[in-house]
């Protein structure tokens, strides 16, 4: 028997592909009446980050990150908006399929995984894009990693040829706009 599923984890690095991947969760929410859980994880701190961030105290530390976490949420909330008014017309509730954003720290492919677990998510949506001329060859470090060790339907949305995120369409024509 195929197991249900009722909430679906959309993991997004904000990337180009990600608009294009978050039609397939969304698709899929409608045609499973599921919820969906929108992650975004920041890598852990880099040693040249690190580096900086040993310098201040704990309180500008956590300021910080917080203002970090609170660009992020708004970056993906107006990515939402312009999602919705763009291809949601014609479902009136399918805001009410998402049930969360997460944002955190730590390595992206433990934290997909461990989110998934935590929060009780029947399967996982990613969007990959290829990187330089393997693009074709190899998925993406983190999506092969979630891939290795996951026990749940993983859902891996490549972005095609010619194909761009609608927001940053939508950024690129804003700026044309000011410069003309």
């Amino acid at each position: 028997m195929i197991p249900v599923i009722r909430k679906i984890l959309y993991a997004t690095d904000l990337s180009p592909n990600s608009a294009y991947a978050f039609r397939y969760a969304m698709s899929s929410a409608n045609k499973h009446d599921a919820k969906i859980i929108i992650l975004h994880v920041f890598e852990s701190t880099t040693p040249a980050v690190f580096t900086q961030m040993v310098y201040l105290d704990d309180e500008k530390r956590k300021k910080v990150f917080d203002d970090r976490i609170s660009y992020t949420l708004d970056r993906i909330k107006k990515r939402l908006g312009t999602f919705s008014d763009k291809e949601l017309q014609d479902y009136p509730k399918a805001e009410d399929r998402i049930e969360s954003i997460q944002v955190c720290e730590g390595f992206p492919a433990d934290m997909i995984l461990s989110k998934a677990n935590e929060l009780e998510c029947d399967a996982i949506v990613m969007g990959t894009h290829g990187k330089g001329i393997i693009a074709n060859t190899f998925l993406g470090s983190v999506t092969k990693r979630v891939l290795r060790r996951t026990r749940k339907p993983l859902f891996i949305i490549p972005l095609p040829k010619g194909e761009i995120d609608l927001t940053v369409h939508d950024e690129l024509v804003s700026i044309q706009n000011r410069i003309d």
